[in-house]
């Protein structure tokens, strides 16, 4: 439940973070949600099916690389980056399989990657 708020807070403080034009504004913010909406989703997880389920930190991973796959389109930077930071080279094949998804999903429904869409005209990055 703790998580459940920290994730809500956060993004809702994400376009704060962007529109200060900080380092890292769009890109911490990214992973971080990612790596709660994976913790969450794999504690669940591990509530529902307690003898089958994988540690809710490995969710986690998993949910990073794919949220950062989801956003930008780009799965093996996503599985490269959460791997360097992680250190964690079990996670690959469901890193792979979830980045699959993650890009399949929104290509599908035509929803543009974060950075084609913000150097269009009129979006914030042109403005400033």
């Amino acid at each position: 439940m703790l998580v459940s708020g920290i994730f809500l807070v956060r993004f809702a403080l994400g376009p704060l973070s962007y529109a200060a034009g900080t380092p890292g504004g769009l890109f911490a913010p990214m992973l971080v949600l990612g790596a709660q909406v994976g913790l969450v989703l794999g504690t669940l997880f591990c509530r529902w099916f307690p003898y089958v389920a994988e540690r809710p930190a490995a969710f986690a991973v998993v949910g990073m690389a794919a949220f950062f796959t989801a956003v930008v389109r780009a799965p093996v930077t996503g599985i490269i980056l959460v791997t360097e930071m992680t250190g964690s080279f079990t996670l690959l094949l469901p890193m792979l399989l979830a980045c699959f998804a993650a890009m399949t999903v929104p290509t599908l429904l035509g929803d543009p990657p974060i950075y084609d869409s913000l150097s269009r005209p009129g979006s914030a990055a042109r403005q400033s």
